[in-house]
């Protein structure tokens, strides 16, 4: 399906629609730090009156915490106006060694650690992970189901994860499954082995790492399935108009390669008026297999930021330029 970049394109075989900037939803689960009292509540209104209306996130993020606030902030919404999609995968259960003031920090998230997540890949997990996250959510229906990080559990998303989502599509509880990793190549087999209907694919087609047009990208026009690609930034290092002196890469510190790779983009969009972060959700926009870009903020303005990004296009003779300079 074709769409202008402010349009919407497919997503999934469902009948789902999406736009080109989705919010995932993992920094209202505390991702590295408490958010303040008083800013967290104006995310989701802020992304949605950007015109925001495809929503991500997963029972990993905060123990749960992120999914009750996503909840909490969609309600005055109709159901029928957004898209929204969870994760299976983690079952969170009591955690009996909590003590008052711990955290979930070891994790990422700064969540008191009461309770714990626990990997189910089995159908009985699928559906109890579904159950639980209905209730955080305070939803009647999710849209999207993705198996998330199944990294070393292969063989159990193959044999337990897909079957049960496939069984929940075909009686209509769900609209579309897939797999959500930050890698491209068991996301590519899963597309291969299983009829799976959407993929999210963090960090591995951006500006800086193109790993997944040679397998994932390929596989999913082939077989009609739809790409969320999230990380666009590459973890920091693509978020800002020059890479900061701390600028981080995949979770560490950027190579000073990529560094100079990201300056150098920067100095040939410069002329045109455009920015690294709009070349940053531009760029895999532009694949036809990409159905959306889902970003993360931890504030309002940032996601109103975000959301902006897609507005204006790159200009055809500025992707021209960056191929010929080497860079893309």
């Amino acid at each position: 399906m074709t769409q202008t970049r402010t349009g919407t394109r497919a997503y999934g075989r469902g009948g789902l629609e999406v736009g080109p900037i989705g919010y995932g939803a993992a920094a209202l689960g505390e991702l590295y730090e408490p958010r303040p009292a008083d800013e967290w509540p104006r995310i989701v209104p802020t992304a949605w009156e950007a015109g925001i209306r495809y929503f991500d996130t997963a029972p990993h993020y905060g123990l749960g915490v992120s999914e009750e606030r996503l909840g909490a902030g969609l309600r005055e919404h109709p159901r029928d106006d957004y898209v929204l999609s969870t994760k299976v995968g983690r079952v969170l259960e009591p955690n009996p060694d909590y003590r008052p003031g711990d955290t979930d920090i070891a994790n990422l998230f700064a969540t008191p650690a009461t309770l714990r997540r626990r990997f189910d890949y089995s159908r009985d997990g699928v559906l109890r992970s579904v159950e639980d996250s209905l209730r955080r959510l305070g939803v009647d229906r999710i849209d999207v189901l993705f198996v998330h990080d199944p990294d070393e559990h292969e063989r159990e998303a193959l044999d337990g994860a897909f079957p049960a989502l496939e069984e929940l599509r075909s009686q209509g509880v769900i609209r579309s499954y897939g797999a959500g990793m930050n890698q491209s190549a068991m996301l590519t087999r899963f597309v291969r082995e299983t009829d799976l209907d959407i993929v999210m694919c963090a960090g591995r087609y951006t500006l800086l790492d193109h790993g997944a047009e040679a397998d994932l990208l390929p596989a999913a026009l082939e077989r009609g399935v739809s790409v969320a690609v999230a990380a666009v930034f590459n973890s920091g290092i693509l978020a800002t108009d020059r890479p900061l002196a701390t600028a981080r890469f995949d979770y560490g510190a950027a190579p000073a390669a990529l560094v100079e790779r990201a300056d150098r983009i920067a100095d040939i969009a410069e002329p045109y008026g455009v920015t690294v972060p709009q070349l940053a959700v531009q760029f895999p926009l532009r694949n036809p297999a990409v159905s959306t870009v889902v970003m993360g903020a931890d504030s309002a303005a940032q996601i109103e930021r975000n959301a902006s990004l897609a507005d204006a296009p790159v200009p055809d003779d500025l992707w021209a330029e960056l191929a010929a300079e080497g860079v893309l």
